[in-house]
């Protein structure tokens, strides 16, 4: 969903942004005649940003997933023609377990923020396989 990776600090901090559009499929019932993006759309922004943070490796038989939403706040609608910039920063790394604050702010107006919690997974716990 991130269009494009403006900053990016590895293993520490990433932001981006995202473009808006009324042509997304998901504001043809949400809302009718009065189109708002999905509070967990605007999560997954910021996770897909965090998912650049974590380590990773092509060869790892690990992927990162996602953990725990934590006090995520929607403080003003995100509404087509916005142009969103999204912030992420790790804050804390424990025995393969990351967390990060994300904000979401657009024309300079928080319109989320919250935490985000990932761990590690073996791909075989997922996909009942190691290859990819």
């Amino acid at each position: 969903m991130i269009e494009r990776v403006t900053e990016y600090v590895p293993g520490e901090s990433a932001a981006g942004i995202k473009a808006v559009s009324v042509n997304e499929p998901y504001f043809a019932g949400h809302f009718p005649g009065a189109p708002v993006m999905p509070g967990v759309l605007l999560t997954e922004c910021a996770a897909q940003l965090c998912s650049l943070v974590v380590p990773g490796n092509a060869d790892d038989d690990r992927v990162y997933v996602l953990m725990k939403i934590d006090n995520f706040k929607f403080l003003s609608p995100v509404v087509p023609g916005e142009l969103l910039t999204v912030s992420v920063q790790k804050t804390r790394e424990i025995a393969g377990t990351y967390s990060f604050s994300a904000e979401i702010t657009a024309r300079g107006v928080t319109k989320a923020k919250g935490a985000l919690m990932f761990t590690s997974m073996r791909r075989e716990e997922i996909y009942g396989y190691t290859g990819n």
